[in-house]
């Protein structure tokens, strides 16, 4: 085993245990004290009290309150609040984004595919946490994405492939790179597809889409959706036009982390357990 020089360094108070408070510095909602949690009992810590993931708190209230002896203290100051900060922004942002585009527009973030795999889960959790979705449409559907669109040499030859698939909705990402903008929209509304995803960022190009949806009749079957680098302050002007979803990913899934602190409780009898009753004592 490696040494650890806290082992020397916390020997005096080997026989004392301390309270630690974590706290975020802005108010909002909470994401990711549930897995901290988990992670300061992992350490050996004893959680006094807890906020719950979708919380919305403020600094004046701590999300979370353990006990433990100093190593444990000083292990969980190097670990819990990252558990936590990250996870609250994109909860925060994702919120922002969906209390922006309001009711009638459904707010996803794809970008959450391009973060590390280890955070993955964590990730998808803060995005519903805050009232967002990590994925264009409810399962089982099929994205059939501009790479597939490139290897099948075309938006006909992917969907097509598609039709293996029985019972799932079909997404498919229309961004004009292998054919015109125009004829791969066609080849889609006529093939049926449900999902249009215009990811080009261009306006003009999801008003051209929406305009041929509409007037081959298939409006009320066919949702539209949107993307490229959509900005929160974005939202607005986007949802004058004739879309149904927004693709806000990397303003969600980039946003800086929540300030997390973490304290040592000079005076933690408000955490102590009270004295049982008489007759308990007399037993």
């Amino acid at each position: 085993m490696s040494y650890d020089l806290r082992d020397d360094l916390f020997a005096s108070l080997a026989d004392k245990r301390f309270t630690a408070e974590l706290r975020v510095t802005t108010p909002g909602v909470i994401c990711g004290v549930e897995n901290a949690a988990a992670k300061a009992e992992d350490l050996g810590c004893e959680v006094l009290s807890m906020a719950a993931d979708s919380d919305e708190v403020t600094p004046a209230q701590p999300v979370l309150v353990i006990r433990a002896p100093a190593k444990q203290i000083a292990i969980a100051e190097d670990t819990l609040p990252g558990a936590i900060g990250k996870f609250s922004a994109i909860a925060r942002a994702a919120r922002l984004a969906q209390a922006t585009a309001g009711d009638r527009l459904q707010v996803v973030s794809g970008a959450a595919k391009k973060m590390p795999v280890e955070i993955k889960p964590q990730v998808h959790r803060a995005i519903h946490v805050g009232g967002g979705s990590s994925r264009i449409t409810p399962p089982p559907f099929v994205y059939i994405d501009k790479n597939y669109v490139r290897m099948f040499g075309g938006v006909r030859n992917a969907i097509n492939a598609a039709a293996a698939l029985a019972g799932h909705t079909r997404c498919i990402q229309l961004r004009g790179l292998v054919e015109p903008l125009v004829a791969e929209a066609q080849a889609a509304i006529e093939l049926g597809v449900e999902i249009l995803m215009i990811d080009t960022g261009e306006l003009a190009d999801l008003d051209l889409v929406a305009e041929l949806v509409r007037k081959a009749g298939k409006r009320a079957q066919t949702r539209i959706a949107f993307a490229g680098e959509i900005q929160i302050a974005d939202i607005p002007e986007i949802a004058n036009h004739d879309v149904d979803i927004l693709d806000v990913g990397l303003a969600v899934i980039d946003a800086p982390s929540v300030a997390v602190k973490f304290d040592v409780v000079l005076d933690s009898t408000q955490y102590q357990e009270p004295n049982p009753p008489a007759e308990k004592q007399a037993k």
